[in-house]
């Protein structure tokens, strides 16, 4: 009678040790770097990475699927279209399964970039209803754009294509011209502010209301924030986005970290110039 107690409590024993060890969520380190996500991913069985996908509960947000995506091997080859089409230029050709190498994207940094060209065309970030969505870089010195093009068939996000392109040049400076000399010329930036710049931010006095007042050039520079400099990523969830438009919107979203700026560009009288500055970060 003992030896059958013995036993038993060994059991007890080596069954509650091994329900000590942590469950491994590949998406774990995404969920806690999306704001948006409020829910964990599905895990991608290895069994389903070679067959047909099925989707999953990141499927549901494009912001969702796309950290995923970025972050998780598996699931970016399973949700790449083999041969993918790649447009260099005017260049076409297609990458193979066995040539792709992973695309972090901009998981690995601290902050991505949105670009608009109507402030109401905010309201498009987290839509479910999303069936095409294009992720794009935008290399400022090489004025050459990226772009992802991403479509959900039947519930399942899959890149479909990459396309390089050269940004097109128009008879007035174009913002991208504008906004790689704002960034990096104090002087040339100083005569592009509107004066005085609207000013958006959390009342420091009361956390749950905005306040909005202005600021003359010098608290410009004791407010302002750093600007990326080498490269704008965006994610075209339909917005107009033109290379001729005359009002530029630019959010810099932080990761994980709850810092929200955005930026108000418009040209007048044939120049570009920042007229607005908003500041909500938590």
């Amino acid at each position: 009678m003992r030896k059958i107690g013995l036993g038993f409590f060994l059991l007890v024993f080596l069954v509650s040790c091994g329900n000590k060890k942590t469950k491994m969520d590949p998406f774990a380190t995404i969920t806690n770097l999306v704001d948006s996500a409020a829910h964990k991913a599905d895990t991608v069985p290895q069994a389903e990475v070679d067959n047909d996908p099925k989707p999953i509960e990141a499927d549901e947000s494009f912001d969702d699927f796309v950290y995923s995506y970025a972050s998780d091997d598996a699931l970016q080859r399973q949700r790449t279209k083999f041969p993918l089409p790649f447009y260099d230029v005017d260049k076409p050709s297609k990458i193979e399964r066995g040539e792709w190498e992973h695309d972090y994207l901009f998981t690995q940094q601290n902050y991505y970039t949105l670009l608009f060209d109507d402030e109401d065309d905010l309201e498009l970030v987290g839509d479910t209803a999303l069936t095409s969505v294009q992720v794009e870089w935008i290399l400022l010195k090489n004025r050459m754009v990226k772009k992802y093009y991403f479509e959900r068939t039947k519930g399942v996000w899959m890149l479909e294509a990459i396309n390089l392109r050269q940004i097109e040049q128009g008879e007035n400076e174009d913002f991208v011209a504008f906004y790689l000399r704002f960034v990096t010329d104090s002087v040339y930036q100083s005569r592009h502010i509107r004066e005085p710049l609207e000013y958006i931010t959390i009342d420091p006095d009361d956390e749950f209301s905005i306040l909005e007042t202005t600021l003359d050039l010098n608290q410009w520079y004791a407010f302002r924030p750093v600007l990326p400099v080498d490269k704008l990523s965006n994610i075209n969830y339909g917005q107009k986005n033109s290379d001729y438009s005359n009002t530029k919107i630019l959010k810099v979203n932080g990761i994980g970290n709850g810092y929200t700026n955005i930026f108000y560009f418009r040209r007048h009288r044939g120049e570009w110039e920042l007229y607005k500055y908003e500041d909500t970060s938590i």
